[in-house]
């Protein structure tokens, strides 16, 4: 990535660093970090990222998003988003989604189960194929990776709520702007942006 690259990454991920409530920011700062995104979308590292296969593969916590899906949770009463990840399986191209949900009956969360097909270099078609939710306490969370894994075994999860997704709500996209060591942006199929950081330790623990 070019030294100019690299200045507009550090300002994006400072806009977001500033925001008093990362997933409730103000117009100004929503505004800083929409142009801090389109500003290093354009010097974008790698020109073909749904085929750079060693960069996507992980789990990428998201720092910022405009999802009004995931940000209605946070203005729900009595609910508040906590951490929110998307990981990448990419050998058997499988996506899960996941949110810790904090609440008064202590932390729950939801996770979608997807798998993707690759229709162009940057873009995913993703198939969204079961849905689980519950308590941690109750669904033995432990980490992100282990939970990963353990949907991948397709085994029904009998503590929670575990149910398939119906057919007419099961395709969405992804459009891969922006994709480094790091970090990813992401454009859904309904207009919304997502930024995202892979810890360099590896996998979430």
């Amino acid at each position: 990535m070019t030294a100019h690259g690299s200045e507009q990454k550090q300002a994006l991920l400072a806009a977001i660093a500033t925001c008093q409530q990362p997933w409730q920011p103000q117009p100004q700062e929503a505004d800083r970090i929409l142009q801090a995104i389109a500003a290093l979308e354009a010097v974008n590292p790698t020109p073909a990222p749904t085929t750079a296969t060693d960069l996507l593969e992980g789990d990428w916590k998201l720092l910022f998003t405009t999802s009004l899906e995931l940000l209605g949770i946070d203005r729900l009463p009595l609910l508040a988003l906590g951490e929110i990840w998307q990981c990448l399986r990419t050998s058997d191209r499988r996506v899960v989604n996941l949110a810790e949900v904090q609440s008064l009956l202590g932390t729950g969360l939801v996770s979608v189960a997807a798998t993707f097909e690759i229709v162009s270099d940057r873009r995913l078609e993703v198939s969204f194929q079961r849905l689980v939710l519950g308590l941690e306490r109750f669904l033995g969370y432990r980490d992100v990776a282990t939970w990963v894994d353990r949907l991948g075994q397709d085994q029904r999860i009998w503590t929670g709520i575990d149910f398939p997704i119906q057919p007419g709500n099961r395709r969405g996209w992804i459009e891969l702007t922006y994709l480094d060591q790091d970090l990813r942006i992401n454009r859904g199929n309904e207009g919304s942006v997502f930024v995202l950081q892979r810890p360099t330790t590896g996998r979430a623990q």
